[in-house]
């Protein structure tokens, strides 16, 4: 069975850096588009950022210009780099992958409805 696991997240003071991991199991990673998003307390859960099975990417305005997102395929992970976290990055993350491109980053359900059980950080000084 399809799974990813999350993981990095942690404490943080603002302007520091983080690196996030999704690590998928149970299916070839090559062939799927995989996208980061966060959910933070008492809101929805937003689109960060998003890697193509092709390696194109695609961005939120939240994440422009601070956050990186790559792929290593022979270790089935995808990768956030998040630097000049601010306290409004402060969210559960998550990550979820769909069969093929994508055209855009999109909205959560566009992703299914299989994912992980998320990783927190927190930006707080």
């Amino acid at each position: 069975q399809a799974r990813f696991v999350e993981s990095g997240g942690a404490p943080v003071q603002p302007g520091g850096s983080l690196r996030l991991s999704c690590t998928a199991s149970g299916f070839n990673l090559d062939y799927y588009s995989v996208g980061w998003f966060r959910q933070a307390p008492g809101k929805e859960r937003e689109g960060v950022l998003c890697i193509t099975n092709s390696g194109t990417t695609y961005y939120a305005d939240s994440a422009k210009g601070r956050f990186t997102i790559s792929r290593d395929n022979d270790k089935s992970t995808v990768y956030l780099q998040m630097n000049s976290l601010k306290p409004e990055d402060t969210a559960v993350y998550y990550c979820a992958a769909v069969y093929g491109p994508v055209l855009s980053l999109g909205s959560p359900p566009l992703w299914g409805d299989n994912w992980g059980q998320g990783t927190q950080v927190t930006v707080s000084s």
